[in-house]
């Protein structure tokens, strides 16, 4: 399949059924208990800083995990794979002092998923397999100072984050990926540049492709961590006409529901959720079997919720096998037909009706 057809294969789909995105990558990886000289491989055998922790740079020393762990869940039943970039950017990869492999660990980590997808889609044909450009958040914040002492401080600028993301999503839409995941976003205003940088790909001659656009609720306030209700962060990245909106990580099912309800009934676009397996224990593990996680994403469906379904910290593919079972036959919820308005957010939603 050339990468349109995919693209209007995954709209068909989305139409016809909820989707199933992958569970976590995290958690997997641990379960590998990878030593240092897996993340090293021959490439930065002598590279100058400790490495073990980088999960994305597996994508380049230990591409046979990776591939395994795409194919493990296509197996469970999803249909939407991430590719494993969640932390690939030169901003966050300066940690690791990885900032000149960036674009090698984007390519590569959408190469090696693209293989597996294809491989799955040969031999399921009436159930084509996707992936999406994983772009997770920064360790930097534009919206928040980075000083107590100065509201204004900031350890980046909106051009710096912005040409951090663009290096980014070039590799991967070069590696093959079908959709761009905006995920985990804490900070609306470097959402909008990781926004922009996609945009721009266009200008540069690329294919356009289909936007997904996935913010957290840090805890019970029912807010980003950069202040946001939800309302007001989708006013402030609509424009993007997204092909999905959502939430994903820091909550567990019973508590982000009516996040996503709300979501539900403002969105004009396809809704997705997918929750940690509940709240981490003392030890920070997360103890929701797949078949409690199962068992309430199966409610969001049966109510009408939601369009995408999968899982965050903690989920297996065992979790997305549940989930997947659990909603098979259901119908996506219907999205809905908003009356014009000007609609403006920044903490809270502005609504001015026509």
């Amino acid at each position: 399949m050339t990468r349109a057809e995919r693209i209007a294969a995954l709209n068909a789909a989305a139409k016809d059924r909820i989707l199933i995105l992958d569970g976590s990558w995290g958690v997997m990886i641990q379960k590998q208990r990878l030593a240092e000289a897996d993340y090293r491989g021959a490439r930065f055998a002598d590279h100058r800083l400790p490495l073990k922790g980088d999960n994305d740079v597996l994508c380049l020393t230990r591409p046979d995990i990776i591939a395994g762990l795409h194919d493990a869940y296509f197996a469970a039943g999803a249909d939407i794979s991430e590719t494993n970039t969640f932390s690939a950017t030169s901003i966050a990869q300066a940690e690791y002092g990885l900032e000149a492999a960036v674009r090698d660990v984007n390519f590569e980590g959408a190469r090696i998923a693209r293989e597996i997808a294809d491989r799955w889609t040969a031999k399921e044909p009436d159930k084509p397999r996707f992936i999406a450009g994983s772009i997770g958040p920064l360790p930097v914040m534009l919206s928040m100072s980075s000083d107590v002492n100065d509201p204004g401080a900031r350890k980046v600028t909106f051009d710096q984050v912005y040409q951090a993301y663009l290096e980014q999503v070039r590799a991967l839409h070069e590696g093959g990926v079908d959709l761009f995941l905006i995920e985990t976003i804490t900070d609306t205003l470097n959402c909008k540049a990781a926004i922009k940088a996609i945009l721009d790909l266009q200008d540069e001659g690329y294919e356009p492709l289909p936007i997904w656009i996935s913010g957290t609720i840090t805890d019970r306030s029912g807010r980003t961590l950069s202040g946001q209700t939800v309302e007001a962060f989708w006013n402030s990245v609509k424009h993007a006409k997204p092909f999905a909106v959502g939430l994903n990580c820091a909550l567990g099912a019973e508590l982000m529901r009516p996040h996503i309800a709300e979501l539900a009934r403002i969105a004009d676009t396809l809704v997705s959720a997918y929750p940690n397996a509940g709240l981490p224990n003392a030890m920070g593990e997360y103890d929701e079997t797949p078949d409690q996680t199962g068992h309430q994403l199966h409610e969001w469906a049966e109510a009408g919720i939601v369009n995408i379904l999968g899982g965050c910290c903690g989920t297996t593919p065992e979790h997305i096998r549940h989930v997947a079972d659990a909603v098979r036959g259901l119908k996506p919820r219907a999205v809905p037909e908003r009356a014009t308005a000007l609609r403006l957010a920044g903490l809270e939603p502005f609504e001015l009706a026509s």
